[in-house]
């Protein structure tokens, strides 16, 4: 079971809801939450890049008594700059050009692209005992996160989320924005998703949820034709099907992403 998040503010629970959340203060993305002593914890903190897309700034992770913060650059496991491959006790970190990979023995894999998109990968065992951005892995959709004893919006969930330190000054989005329906772009974000190059997919995946992404990327791009706005939903989509088992076909062209 897979959580992650990517492109203009979008995460996909453990559960398979998919929502859209735009803040950039600190927040828990998955940490264990049945008792005062966390097996393990991710943090995660975006920023607008020069370009004005979210990215990861950076992620804080622990896992038992190791601290390990990422940058795209740096590796740092408590306090220490570290060279990768690195291996310590159950705990592995791995990073090329494109990918920063965190193994940990006690059932988590995180795949960072060092830019927008994270993937977080969990043992079973730890269902029903999730909290954060990643929702509580009840294997459920939408019931705790969305709608327990109150229907949550998804801004007031994110913010909920957030780590709460003495020196922060970030603001929290607004939650009484909604947002677009984004309606008009459901035919070219149909036919994107829908395209031969990922005919094997669909069985793998509700390409439904990747087509409203979509179409929330394209309303938010505002006409603006760069390749964040069209790519990083697709990209995505193409990631979390192969990590499904199917085999996304070649989608990229010299004229598209």
């Amino acid at each position: 079971y897979v959580c992650s998040t990517w492109g203009n503010n979008h995460f996909k629970t453990f559960d398979g809801d998919v929502y859209q959340f735009p803040g950039v203060c600190e927040y828990n993305f998955a940490s264990d939450c049945r008792e005062s002593y966390k097996e393990f914890s991710v943090q995660i903190q975006r920023d607008l890049n020069s370009n004005n897309h979210p990215v990861i700034k950076y992620i804080l992770i622990t896992v038992k008594d190791f601290t390990v913060y990422l940058t795209p650059k740096l590796a740092v496991v408590d306090g220490q700059i570290v060279k990768t491959p690195y291996y310590s006790s159950g705990l592995l970190i791995e990073s090329n050009d494109i990918y920063t990979k965190v193994y940990a023995k006690l059932g988590l894999i995180l795949i960072w692209n060092q830019e927008d998109a994270l993937m977080l990968e969990l043992d079973s065992k730890f269902n029903n005992y999730t909290c954060g951005l990643c929702g509580d892995y009840n294997g459920i959709p939408i019931y705790n996160e969305f709608i327990d004893g109150g229907d949550y919006n998804s801004i007031t969930y994110g913010n909920l989320q957030k780590i709460n330190k003495p020196s922060d000054n970030c603001e929290d989005p607004d939650e009484t924005q909604a947002l677009p329906s984004c309606n008009e772009h459901r035919d070219e974000c149909e036919r994107l998703l829908t395209s031969s190059a990922f005919a094997d997919c669909h069985s793998h995946l509700n390409v439904e949820m990747y087509v409203q992404a979509c179409m929330q990327d394209k309303c938010a791009c505002k006409g603006k034709e760069d390749s964040f706005c069209l790519c990083s939903t697709i990209s995505e989509y193409s990631r979390q099907c192969s990590h499904a088992g199917g085999r996304p076909g070649e989608w990229r062209t010299e004229h598209f992403c």
